[in-house]
């Protein structure tokens, strides 16, 4: 990747490209580049041919002027997991927000589950945070967001100065679903009443196929998951076409990645009829 180096800038540029491509019965990892810090582990082949993989930031989290660009591509009729070991930390900065970027194209037939853990961000933090997913016929795509007001524990709620995240997902040329968050804290106050109020934890779960599929009948059965934890708050919606999306607001992070984990392995049921599966984070 050619950046000009500016040796008074505060923060690193971190890029990661990744090819997946069909071997036989399994999707390999043909080809694989990343500068720190960003990094890949060594992916695992499961009992169905999947790739899974973990997306790492080996330094801890990510610091206010990091520049950080992941490109992910996906050969025809491949199917890919990816997460990460962990929640990302977005620590404080005194200038520059910290800007994370990612792509992913699924070429024909593809499947792809993505999984990052949740977002913390600390007191005084800004992220700058996209990603774009560019599908072809027939691919599938589910896709996890999740987030924390801070470091509940730490007493650090909406301490951040600021979040804009979005994500914009095109099937077969054609926008469908595009999301943009955007939280102020020192503006406007997330807690009051009709926004977030006293839940600390949100997440948006996406639902995405070019191919025909029941969506009426996944989001009923993704409410019927939702309205099984009465201590969160959500609701799922019928995209206008090509998926669905589930989002819910939860007071505790045990609720949210139960609930996570619950949809997750809902939705890969419902739209790639397939079994859960452990993702070994340990």
């Amino acid at each position: 990747m050619n950046r000009e180096r500016n040796p008074e800038r505060i923060g690193r540029d971190g890029f990661l490209r990744l090819q997946f491509e069909r071997r036989g019965p399994r999707t390999v990892l043909g080809k694989s580049r990343f500068t720190l810090p960003l990094q890949v582990l060594t992916p695992l082949t499961l009992d169905n041919g999947t790739a899974y993989l973990m997306l790492l930031n080996p330094t801890g989290g990510v610091l206010g002027g990091d520049h950080l660009v992941t490109e992910i591509i996906q050969e025809p009729e491949t199917h890919v997991c990816l997460t990460t070991p962990s929640a990302t930390r977005i620590y404080r900065t005194l200038d520059r927000p910290a800007i994370l970027e990612t792509t992913i194209r699924l070429g024909e037939g593809s499947t792809l589950e993505y999984f990052p853990d949740h977002i913390i961000p600390h007191t005084r933090s800004a992220l700058q945070q996209s990603l774009r997913l560019e599908m072809a016929a027939g691919s599938r795509a589910i896709v996890l967001d999740s987030m924390t007001s801070g470091r509940v524990a730490h007493g650090e709620r909406w301490s951040f100065r600021e979040i804009d995240s979005r994500t914009e997902v095109r099937v077969g040329g054609k926008t469908a679903f595009l999301n943009r968050t955007k939280i102020s804290p020192a503006s406007n106050n997330p807690r009051q009443l009709g926004r977030t109020e006293e839940f600390d934890y949100m997440t948006c779960l996406g639902l995405f196929a070019e191919e025909s599929t029941d969506w009426p009948r996944v989001v009923a059965a993704l409410q019927s998951e939702l309205d099984r934890m009465p201590q969160v708050f959500g609701g799922v919606s019928l995209l206008s076409r090509n998926g669905c999306v589930a989002r819910f607001l939860a007071r505790s992070a045990s609720d949210m990645i139960c609930l996570n984990k619950t949809l997750g392995e809902a939705a890969r049921e419902l739209v790639l009829r397939m079994p859960s599966f452990d993702y070994r984070k340990y």
